[in-house]
């Protein structure tokens, strides 16, 4: 009885490796899972103590939930079996492609992170970086606004920051969900933007299967309250100006759009786009972006690549450890006038589901004409911007400080009359002039000779890419019509 038990080494590994993993999933993973749902609840409490925010019982849905619903949607279901009779591949071949643009597509949005990891990072980052500001806001409207509507903020887009800015901006009044590239679908990067309520998107995509499976979950979202935010240039802006909108996403959200509010003796929610214009002092991509302009240069390859960008931190760290580093100017954001869906569509005498696709297709080029056209409105005029779009029109000539600024006010009265909404700091045009001015000499986009300023030699473009973010304000250039994406 009291013998001892020899055990070979592999068996004896082998059984604590099983004890582990026994005591892993029956004792510490409930409890871990019991401890994160706690923390998340209170979280999701103190949301709607202290926050204007209620979040959709969709977000709060477990994901495989979603990605199981998303599967058995009857309209995917029937592109899968048209997808199999036309193609000749097995039902279950196409049910397993299905699966895996669900699960690529669905997000698992976690309450926790978002607002005590995500909004901290992103308030942190946006104010490090810039002077954030909120300009224009038509509050009225705003106010008038049904708080059961779906809300949609269309964006224009100028650099990557735009998903940090405007999520910090607008996390109390709402939590956004994100239409993001393939760029974002590396690790641990996906899981992040996954956690953060964003779904991905595979842009130019010509899977007509794939392309039904992103709709029906877009239109899951809308149809369910899910606050969205999109970006219709599909991109970032290449030379500063707004480029030509996309329409993919507006179409699957219009497509089933119902402009009823009741239907079966159930409300219907309405689909309201607001309009969001933003705009930097400083963009970080700017030089990468002007580079596109020439895809004919040779690019620096991925070591020199890290270099400058090492180089740059460390810059920029010594900048700061030594007190004399400043931020990248102003960053502004202004929300323009609400667009009803349900008044557009009595308006137009419109009903979205009778409509077929050619006829629906004209319908929504007009739509993204429209809201392109009233992005660009409140697009925020800032200092750089301002100081920029006057050296451009005469870069040969060499202004005196006196001179760049009559003609900087005078520009300003121009767009005011125009309707523009200039983001002043301290109300004070000559102090926004000044930091206009102060940063473009800093980055040698401007140069300084003998009290005469003028574009540096060789930075026309960048100069006329900060430039061209208000170059359709004052009516010099028509915002660009649609395309699809």
């Amino acid at each position: 009885m009291n013998d001892p038990v020899t055990l070979p080494l592999w068996f004896f590994v082998t059984l604590v490796v099983l004890a582990g993993w026994a005591a892993l999933v029956l004792l510490l993973a409930p409890g871990m899972r019991w401890f994160f749902r706690r923390r998340i609840n209170t979280v999701i409490r103190q949301i709607g103590d202290r926050l204007q925010v209620e979040l959709p019982s969709f977000k709060l849905t477990r994901r495989q939930v979603l990605i199981d619903r998303l599967f058995h949607d009857p309209k995917v279901q029937a592109a899968a079996l048209a997808c199999a009779r036309d193609s000749g591949e097995s039902i279950s071949l196409v049910w397993r492609r299905i699966d895996r643009y669900a699960r690529e597509i669905v997000p698992s949005f976690n309450a926790y992170l978002y607002y005590r990891i995500g909004y901290a990072i992103a308030r942190w980052t946006a104010r490090t970086l810039y002077r954030v500001r909120i300009g224009y806001v038509d509050e009225a409207a705003l106010a008038r606004l049904d708080p059961k509507s779906t809300i949609v903020f269309v964006i224009n887009h100028r650099s990557n920051m735009d998903y940090i800015l405007v999520a910090f901006l607008a996390a109390e009044r709402a939590t956004l969900s994100f239409a993001v590239g393939e760029w974002a679908r590396v690790w641990p990067l996906q899981q992040l933007v996954r956690a953060m309520g964003a779904y991905f998107v595979r842009r130019n995509s010509g899977d007509a299967l794939y392309r039904t499976v992103l709709a029906r979950y877009v239109q899951m979202a809308s149809e369910a309250g899910v606050t969205q935010a999109v970006f219709p240039e599909g991109g970032l802006s290449v030379d500063g100006r707004l480029r030509k909108p996309k329409f993919g996403l507006l179409d699957y959200m219009l497509k089933s759009f119902d402009e009823r509010e009741e239907k079966d003796g159930e409300d219907r929610r309405d689909l309201v786009f607001i309009p969001v214009g933003l705009n930097y002092d400083r963009v970080l991509e700017d030089r990468s972006q002007l580079l596109k302009l020439h895809p004919q240069t040779r690019r620096p390859g991925k070591l020199h690549g890290v270099t400058i960008a090492a180089g740059f931190f460390l810059r920029n760290l010594t900048q700061a450890l030594s007190g004399g580093w400043h931020r990248y100017g102003y960053a502004c954001v202004n929300f323009g006038t609400p667009l009803s869906m349900r008044a557009y569509a009595r308006e137009r005498g419109l009903h979205f589901p009778a409509l077929d696709d050619a006829a629906r297709h004209v319908e929504i080029v007009v739509l993204a004409e429209r809201l392109m056209d009233a992005i660009g409105r409140i697009v925020p005029v800032l200092p750089v911007s301002l100081v920029a779009s006057v050296l451009v029109r005469e870069p040969q000539r060499a202004f005196s400080e006196l001179e760049l600024k009559a003609a900087a006010h005078a520009h300003m009265r121009a767009l005011e009359a125009a309707g523009a909404h200039l983001y002043l700091p301290r109300q004070d045009q000559d102090y926004a002039f000044g930091v206009g001015l102060r940063m473009l000499t800093l980055r040698h986009i401007v140069s300084e000779e003998d009290g005469l300023f003028r574009a540096a030699a060789g930075q026309y473009e960048m100069l006329a890419y900060y430039a061209n973010a208000i170059d359709h304000l004052a009516g010099q250039r028509q915002v660009p019509g649609a395309s699809d994406c």
